[in-house]
């Protein structure tokens, strides 16, 4: 990337200036949540400031405007995500809160006893347990010793009793890119539904749901350089329409009595209560600078810092890397000898590195290898070589101490 660009993407990022223990902080912890620039952080402000009010039923002046804002993020992310229609875009917490919704709804309507749903080895928790509260057999993809799925197995698991196929685009641990639109293929050749967790994906390579095909995709704000606590669902139009409402509550009804209750249209048929209006016009924000740099011109950055990262991390005595699938995303999962990743993430820290440990919320895979967990380092477009190499330097000095 140019350098005035990257300079000029990095002052619009307070916190990248803080001091941690005493040195810059070098962040590269972006696969938990990105850091957020000021057009997200100043319109969330300006909301509060100037335009609170709830939406959709005041007839004053700030309520319409609040409401404008709010209906108009939604075209901006059907535009973003290529949906057919705005009203396939529903706003939720997040990707956990959205496959929850899925999940609970889907269930209601479809399933019926020996349900199981298809998902992959190197899932995030949040796409096991919920399809597990729902009742439902997970039947699981294998993955190979570098990240990569086992697709004649994927073939093989599907059956009469398959309701739901649910996978990750990009694995928040491995770094995998799943082939996913392969893989809606299959699912509807077999006529079966597909779940698409996308909350590694949308930040870092160009997402269309129509091309894809997919039946739902969800993602979080917090995760692209919006605000936490807000995400979405999409959901194919068909679908949306033939699933129960996940929350009851105002904005999800048309009309209420003791006796029965009838349900809005879509998407406010899943958005029960009044929703976090701020967020999500800072989720609008996110979306314009992910789209002022252009999502290309951002994977090929961070490409560039994960290869250099790889061949530095791969000359550390002792240093091992989980998950190297061709083409994967810009994190490294990786262990130092038998040093325990908690104690190499504390030491880290105290250089002003700032990594993720443990097992990712994907303990399963962490089963798959043997290990308790890994260190992993995750860019974003506001890093540079020179995060990487104070990464790499600080490694050094802490393998002494490592034992």
């Amino acid at each position: 990337m140019d350098i005035s660009l990257l300079r000029s993407i990095r002052a619009q990022f307070p916190i990248l200036s803080s001091q941690i223990h005493g040195r810059e902080l070098v962040y590269l912890d972006n696969a938990a949540t990105t850091q957020k620039p000021l057009t997200v952080i100043e319109s969330i402000d300006s909301y509060y400031r100037g335009c609170n009010a709830n939406i959709h039923r005041g007839t004053y002046l700030l309520a319409a405007k609040a409401t404008e804002m709010y209906e108009n993020v939604r075209k901006q992310v059907q535009g973003f995500i290529g949906a057919r229609k705005s009203e396939e875009v529903v706003f939720t917490r997040g990707t956990t809160e959205s496959i929850n919704l899925v999940a609970a709804s889907f269930a209601k309507r479809f399933f019926s006893g020996n349900d199981e749903v298809i998902c992959t080895g190197m899932e995030h928790h949040s796409n096991i347990v919920p399809w597990q509260l729902a009742g439902a057999t997970m039947r699981v993809i294998p993955f190979n010793d570098s990240g990569v799925l086992d697709l004649d197995a994927y073939q093989d698991l599907f059956n009469k009793n398959t309701r739901i196929v649910a996978i990750c685009h990009v694995s928040n641990t491995l770094g995998t890119v799943n082939p996913i639109a392969e893989m809606i293929a299959i699912a509807h050749q077999h006529g079966v539904p597909v779940l698409i967790d996308g909350a590694q994906a949308v930040a870092h390579t160009k997402v269309d749901v129509s091309a894809l095909d997919c039946d739902f995709y969800c993602f979080s704000g917090h995760k692209m350089y919006g605000p936490m606590g807000v995400g979405v669902m999409y959901g194919r139009e068909q679908l949306l329409n033939q699933i129960p409402p996940y929350q009851g509550g105002g904005e999800m009804i048309e009309n209420v009595t003791f006796e029965h209750t009838t349900y809005n249209a879509l998407p406010y048929k899943f958005e029960a209560g009044t929703p976090s209006v701020g967020d999500v016009v800072g989720l609008g924000k996110a979306v314009e600078f992910i789209q002022s740099i252009g999502i290309d011109t951002i994977a090929k950055h961070e490409n560039h810092l994960l290869e250099t990262a790889t061949r530095g991390l791969n000359a550390i005595p002792d240093a091992k890397i989980f998950g190297t699938a061709d083409g994967k995303a810009a994190v490294l999962s990786f262990l130092i000898g038998s040093a325990h990743p908690y104690d190499v993430g504390t030491l880290l820290d105290q250089l002003g590195i700032a990594v993720r440990t443990g097992h990712h919320c994907t303990q399963p895979v962490m089963d798959r290898y043997g290990i308790p967990g890994t260190v992993r380092a995750s860019f974003a477009v506001y890093n540079t070589e020179e995060d990487v190499a104070a990464f790499l330097s600080a490694l050094e000095r802490v393998l002494p101490m490592l034992g």
